[in-house]
């Protein structure tokens, strides 16, 4: 995906960014949690799709978006889509937070073409107080790459990312002519080139196209051949990576973790100790007594 211009900021004094994935490497969308004061607001139209998910306390909202007008009391996991270009209005009774999540029109239409639908039938539309379980799932799992202590995996998010847009998008196909599992071809090469690749920044586009096709696609397919997301496997091959360098002894805890394609020491640490039930340090100190 390109990289996406710098995100619209709100008023200064009236929102407050509490987390943001500005420093997270995604591409193509974006994430803020946002403390918003009660009053008025407006954010004109931007090249981004935006989904505003309410976040605690219910309050009193009144909206306007592309003409329409709606009150309402906004509770926990409503969510409002603002389609690109459109501005919006709204003014909140008491304080409240938002998870924003900004998706690029570039990045949406990239979705839809991989998905063979025109962007004639498929398409944003302004929603309000939007309740949708599977949508919900994949804002709050955002959010929790937001809040995460260690570094957030930028194609686990991108994975997130692009769900959100299928789920999102208006008359997608069924595609049961198509294959259910990679062909055998198709798996061997992409897993020899994230074998090969462990230690660089991987994407799900760049993953996609080792197999010659569409990011959605070769993301369901995987799952059904691997048993596991993608974002997932390549995490698992990193920690036995790690794992191997750490019984050698050669090299640093530092020196592993980039060897291994974390992004730093604590990022390796938490993974290998989540997936090995051991820290670091611990097993190189056993790879030391060997």
């Amino acid at each position: 995906m390109n990289a996406a211009p710098p995100l619209h900021t709100p008023p200064a004094g009236r929102t407050i960014s509490l987390r943001s994935s500005a420093s997270l490497g995604w591409r193509g969308f974006g994430a803020e949690l946002l403390g918003i004061a009660a009053g008025p607001h407006r954010i004109p139209g931007t090249p981004y799709h935006r989904v505003g998910v309410h976040v605690g306390t219910p309050v009193r909202a009144r909206c306007q978006c592309n003409g329409r007008r709606v009150s309402r009391i906004q509770a926990h996991g409503d969510m409002d889509v603002i389609p690109a270009g459109l501005d919006g209005e709204w003014a909140d009774d008491a304080d409240c937070t938002i998870l924003r999540i900004w998706i690029d029109d570039a990045f949406a239409r990239t979705t839809m073409e991989q998905l063979d639908v025109s962007p004639s039938r498929a398409a944003f539309r302004p929603q309000f107080q939007l309740r949708d379980p599977r949508l919900q799932h994949l804002s709050w799992a955002l959010r929790a790459e937001l809040e995460a202590d260690e570094t957030s995996d930028a194609l686990y998010a991108e994975s997130l990312c692009t769900a959100l847009v299928v789920r999102l998008i208006d008359g997608v196909p069924e595609r049961d002519d198509r294959r259910r599992t990679l062909a055998p071809h198709m798996a061997t090469r992409v897993i020899e080139y994230i074998e090969s690749n462990l230690d660089q920044r991987l994407t799900l586009t760049e993953l996609a196209d080792v197999t010659g096709l569409s990011a959605p696609h070769f993301k369901a397919l995987f799952r059904e051949t691997l048993g596991m997301p993608v974002h997932r496997y390549v995490i698992q091959r990193r920690v036995e990576r790690a794992k191997a360098l750490l019984l050698e002894g050669r090299l640093s805890v530092t020196q592993i973790a980039l060897e291994a394609g974390f992004a730093h020491q604590s990022h390796m640490a938490h993974w290998v100790n989540r997936l090995l039930g051991a820290p670091p340090r611990e097993l190189a100190r056993a790879g030391r007594r060997a």
